[in-house]
């Protein structure tokens, strides 16, 4: 199972882009085995430290989420023979408790009100306050390994598939993938714009960070970054329907706000082509009734939640 993770589809949006000059390319990660690109930072970050002799079987690992990451180290570790604990906010959708718990996972639940950021506080505080070797925290935010895997497999896939790509948009959450991803292509492409889609400030959308919080992961690399744009619930909400009414793509929300800003950028340039990374499924969402829901009704209903 684990030779499934990464080489998704980069396939191209003909419905939505805007612009006739500039054609929009969605990259699905939602087509790794537990429907995000988490899978590949949980594979690459627990090989890579067992290489290190950092962890080793029956170790039990400790990590902040705000659900994808947790579902893909509770999906790798329980095939490489680690327990998995997670702190993630009691306000994520259902289905990421349930998919949790099905992979086996023991979860502890933080503030909903204090986002990711009240995960990864929780987490540090777990860490010391428990016994030395109780658990090992990989911690995607600040763990090199993270990026790493999207520079060694995301990024090559997309030159391989798409080599004269102008713009790369990614949502910003741990930072890794616009870090890992960005980079590599830079290293190919050095005009190549790499966008970074966040909330605006008091929004909560599944997956995604505003950096104005106060809390700047670690692992982003700020340099590789030519814009950030500020997206709201509703444009995440919107750009989610369109996909898979425009597109057939059914995505999870974070996709909805990269499809925005997309779309955005498009509607700025003369040509050329942009990749959005569409980085999870809508299946964990279901739950929150989006899909049959007017986005505005879901933007008021929304609140309080932890969408990015």
């Amino acid at each position: 199972m684990l030779d499934l993770i990464g080489n998704t589809p980069l396939v191209e949006l003909k419905n939505i882009s805007p612009n006739r000059g500039v054609r929009i390319f969605a990259k699905l990660e939602g087509q790794n085995p537990t429907g995000s690109l988490k899978d590949r930072i949980a594979k690459n970050m627990i090989e890579q430290a067992e290489k290190r002799g950092d962890i080793e079987q029956g170790f039990t690992l400790l990590e902040p989420t705000s659900g994808n990451t947790g579902i893909s180290l509770a999906f790798v570790g329980r095939q490489k023979g680690y327990k998995v604990t997670v702190v993630m906010p009691d306000n994520v959708s259902q289905e990421r408790s349930q998919l949790l718990t099905a992979y086996g996972a023991k979860i502890i639940y933080s503030e909903g009100k204090l986002g990711s950021n009240g995960a990864v506080a929780m987490a540090h505080r777990i860490m010391d306050e428990s016994p030395i070797g109780r658990y090992s925290m990989l911690y995607q935010y600040g763990n090199e390994d993270n990026p790493g895997a999207h520079y060694k497999e995301t990024g090559a896939e997309i030159i391989r598939d798409l080599p004269d790509a102008a713009v790369f948009i990614a949502g910003l959450g741990t930072g890794g993938t616009l870090t890992g991803t960005g980079r590599r292509l830079k290293e190919h492409n050095p005009d190549i714009k790499v966008v970074a889609v966040a909330p605006e400030p008091d929004e909560t959308i599944q997956g995604l960070r505003d950096l104005d919080e106060g809390f700047v992961p670690p692992i982003l690399d700020m340099s590789l970054l030519d814009s950030r744009v500020m997206a709201k619930g509703i444009d995440a909400f919107r750009g989610t329907q369109q996909l898979l009414v425009q597109e057939g793509i059914f995505a999870g929300v974070s996709s909805g706000s990269v499809l925005w800003a997309a779309m955005k950028m498009a509607a700025g340039m003369s040509r050329g082509n942009i990749v959005c990374l569409l980085a999870d499924g809508g299946w964990k969402y279901l739950s929150t009734g989006l899909w049959a829901k007017d986005p505005v009704v879901m933007e008021e209903e929304g609140k309080g939640k932890v969408w990015w």
